[in-house]
């Protein structure tokens, strides 16, 4: 298991990355615009992540910029820790077996959820890319939140 990114939304764009760069320090490594789903996601690296960011993609702040605007409360703007997994089935099986909830399950043999006892979103993503669909993960439907 491999540590990728923390993922915080942000209400003003301009206004974080004046923080997060012009004040904390950290440089953009990446930016995505989805006019599908209406967001931007900028990531920042530490200068003294960012040569090991730009080629392993880690370890990384994921700005989430959503276009429409959204009020977030009770923590809505802290996102998800995200971790590379060399098996998403073993891991989300491991995870069953020891009484975790797949609240968001692969079926698409590339991303799962799960939660913290403390309710923290956890992104896991498969390496290498996404595997073959399986089940019973495919046909598997979300529980909860995620």
């Amino acid at each position: 298991m491999r540590y990728l990114h923390t993922m915080v939304r942000v209400a003003d764009l301009d206004q974080a990355l004046d923080f997060y760069c012009n004040k904390l320090g950290l440089e953009e490594v990446r930016r995505t615009e989805n006019e599908r789903g209406r967001f931007t996601l900028v990531f920042l690296a530490a200068p003294g992540d960012k040569e090991q960011a730009e080629q392993t993609k880690a370890p990384l702040l994921e700005l989430t910029y959503n276009w429409d605007p959204e009020e977030y409360a009770g923590g809505r703007n802290f996102g998800h820790l995200a971790y590379l997994v060399d098996d998403i089935y073993d891991t989300c099986a491991h995870l069953q077996e020891k009484g975790v909830t797949i609240n968001r399950p692969p079926r698409d043999g590339y991303m799962a959820f799960i939660k913290s006892p403390d309710g923290i979103s956890i992104e896991l993503i498969q390496k290498d890319g996404a595997l073959e669909p399986r089940e019973p993960w495919a046909s598997m439907e979300n529980t909860g939140t995620w």
